[in-house]
């Protein structure tokens, strides 16, 4: 199992315009986040849970958790995943999850409270560029859960309880990438192990 946490320090928290998406907070960078974490050419992946932490305004913090093994009727394109996300943030919720679509949930919770569930299945990886190099340490991390920021990038609040839970601070890149390339990255650097280990067994 392999997890994403992208931290949307702006995105909405009320239903929004998808004609308009980075006028909702940028959500369209949590739409292209999505979309790399999901997506394969012409299929998607399994065992992938995507989690994505909205800051925004009126109703902060709300969180939405899409399940790749459950998931049903999303497409790559940032309209479509849009779609969804607008649906799950109208759901009037609490600090359970509530499935707004197959594979999609949304609850009410903060960072700390997130990271505190997660932390129990996953090992919590913070992706920064001063981190050690994802590549030497990719071979000792079962199910991880890689933690990156929006186009603001995280916090000192946000950053301070991630480094409480983190495992491990990993770099994709000494320079400083975009999210969903972060993504993509951390996804190349996990198959090309796991299949090494395929081959070599």
């Amino acid at each position: 199992m392999r997890g994403f946490l992208i931290i949307g320090n702006e995105a909405v928290t009320e239903p929004f315009n998808l004609s308009d998406l980075p006028g909702a907070g940028r959500m369209d960078v949590l739409c292209r986040c999505v979309s790399q974490a999901l997506f394969l050419s012409h299929s998607m992946r399994r065992d992938v849970e995507v989690y994505l932490l909205l800051l925004g305004k009126p109703n902060p913090p709300k969180v939405i958790k899409i399940s790749s093994n459950e998931l049903r009727r999303m497409s790559p394109d940032e309209r479509n995943i849009g779609g969804h996300i607008r649906k799950a943030v109208g759901f009037k919720i609490s600090k359970d999850w509530v499935e707004t679509n197959s594979g999609i949930f949304v609850a009410k919770k903060n960072i700390e409270e997130l990271l505190d569930e997660l932390s129990s299945s996953y090992t919590i990886c913070y992706l920064r560029e001063d981190g050690e190099s994802i590549r030497n340490e990719i071979y000792s991390i079962k199910n991880p859960l890689f933690i990156v920021g929006d186009h603001i990038g995280v916090k000192k609040q946000e950053e301070d309880i991630i480094l409480y839970y983190a495992v491990k601070i990993l770099s994709v890149s000494k320079l400083s990438l975009m999210a969903e390339q972060c993504i993509t990255i951390a996804h190349y650097e996990l198959d090309k192990h796991y299949h090494e280990n395929f081959i070599s067994i």
